[in-house]
């Protein structure tokens, strides 16, 4: 079986929706093994996570759900072998019998390539090295490594597995690819992380795009955002305010249709970083419309995939206090008594830019409104446009299955999205709305069997086991970041 038409080179996203033919990702590495209760929230996770769990009954799900969609030829008729092996080398770049396809792309495979250059392997040890202040024995010592082994130190912090020895922290957020950056038509735009713990996911992100060959003609549609000029002469306590700091993730940027873009003001992305970017796409001409969605800077609305994605041109889910349906002036005197006191004192603020006329922005007044007129009019929905809410809008079930990521989806193609499985009365609204609810397992086995096909299948929730996944606080879409996807 292949796919409908060749892989295009191309680098290019310009929707949420279009058939997904390429993306980054990141398989759950020995780094997240190692995460401890005491760090565990400083490493910007909420609990530690059983590993091999992680692995085996739940992300290994994903991976062969997209090969299954992006890359067939390496999986079809294939999963009987694949699942017996107990090493798991299908899934682990750098060993035989990797599946190692061009279309569903381990960042770890990209960095073990590029460290085969001894300039920039030189030069990317030295760097880590700096940041992480470690001894010039040990920086002479990670040069003795080969590229493969480097790359899993890099990204893990820890020695081979034998040794135990950990040099640095883990990385245990690179299994969510969407916040290193994002593909905006055919620009690169690279995220400045807001919290410490990503400081190195960020420099191997930067040396990856800059440096590996599959992004070699779109170098200079690589966007960096700048730092304000004078950030280094701010007190501390000046440095965090939101017009000051530069901070972005890719969590917080949808690329929702070919020339309309979401930023999220959220507790990652601040507004001074918000406006670089809105300068720089406007000069470049990528993008003439660009639309600022504030959040409460809470936990847990981290990024604005946290609170709506998009399940199909005519359809999104979205958390429901944050949305029209949480404005309701009728529903704020019926709280049950246990309700947080700022229930009622959530806000979002929604302005709406334009190439040329930044100074004249339009206020929009709430989130349904916003998305029915990207549905409608960016890409020209005829269909009346519906929304799924979390926890299919009751209460407390909406805030509980927000939290593990019920808003958070990736769509594979228009209606077929990958979710997780617990989030049980979002997925009784998706059963409302028509939509065929089936686990991942299922769907494979109908797959193998002939029964289904990823060309054919419509309006389709996958259920992605996720009972270590989701302590990790991101869901499908965070672990995805595409790179090119079929216009709509």
């Amino acid at each position: 079986m292949k796919n409908s038409k060749p892989l295009s080179t191309t680098i290019k996203v310009s929707s949420e929706v279009g058939r997904l033919r390429k993306l980054l990702i990141h398989s759950p590495d020995r780094g997240l093994g190692k995460v401890i209760p005491s760090k565990a929230q400083d490493w910007l996770f909420e609990d530690i996570v059983h590993l091999d769990t992680m692995r085996r009954n739940e992300y290994d799900y994903y991976v062969k759900l997209l090969l299954y969609f992006l890359d067939p030829d390496k999986i079809k008729g294939n999963i009987s072998a694949i699942d017996s092996d107990p090493e798991r080398n299908f899934y682990k770049p750098g060993v035989n019998g990797y599946f190692n396809s061009d279309r569903v792309i381990d960042l770890q495979r990209l960095l073990c390539e590029i460290l085969e250059d001894e300039e920039i392997r030189s030069q990317l040890i030295a760097s880590i090295c700096g940041i992480e202040r470690c001894s010039f024995k040990t920086q002479q010592d990670l040069k003795e490594y080969d590229p493969n082994e480097l790359a899993k130190i890099f990204i893990s912090g820890s020695l081979p597995d034998g040794t135990k020895r950990m040099l640095f922290a883990p990385l245990p957020n690179l299994i969510f690819t969407r916040d290193i950056g994002i593909v905006i038509n055919d620009h690169i735009l690279l995220n400045k992380p807001a919290k410490t713990a990503r400081t190195r996911e960020s420099l191997l992100a930067q040396y990856i795009f800059f440096h590996h060959p599959m992004f070699g003609k779109y170098r200079d549609n690589i966007i960096e955002i700048p730092n304000n000029d004078h950030h280094f002469l701010l007190p501390d306590d000046e440095q965090q305010n939101d017009f000051n700091r530069s901070t972005l993730e890719g969590g917080d940027v949808m690329m929702v249709a070919p020339r309309h873009l979401l930023i999220g003001c959220s507790e990652r992305t601040s507004l001074y970083a918000a406006q670089q970017v809105m300068r720089l796409l406007f000069e470049r001409n990528v993008v003439d419309t660009i639309t600022i969605v504030q959040i409460p800077k809470k936990r847990d609305y981290m990024h604005i995939d946290t609170v709506f994605t998009q399940v199909k041109k005519n359809m999104w889910v979205l958390l429901g206090s944050l949305a029209r349906q949480g404005d309701d002036s009728r529903k704020k005197d019926v709280l049950h008594f246990f309700a947080p006191k700022d229930m009622t004192e959530k806000k979002m603020k929604i302005l709406q830019f334009y190439k040329g006329l930044e100074h004249k922005p339009i206020e929009i007044e709430n989130l349904e409104d916003l998305l029915t007129d990207i549905s409608q009019n960016d890409l020209g929905a005829k269909e009346e446009v519906k929304f799924i809410y979390s926890g299919n809008n009751e209460f407390p079930f909406g805030e509980r299955e927000q939290w593990t990521d019920s808003c958070n989806l990736l769509a594979l193609k228009d209606g077929v999205v990958i979710g997780y499985d617990r989030n049980d009365k979002t997925l009784e609204a998706f059963k409302s709305a028509g939509f065929n609810v089936i686990k991942a397992a299922d769907l494979l086995e109908k797959f193998e069997k002939d029964e289904l096909s990823p060309d054919t299948i419509t309006d389709t929730y996958i259920m992605l086991p996720s009972s270590e996944l989701s302590r990790a606080r991101g869901g499908s879409h965070c672990m995805s970041m595409p790179i090119f996807r079929d216009e709509l």
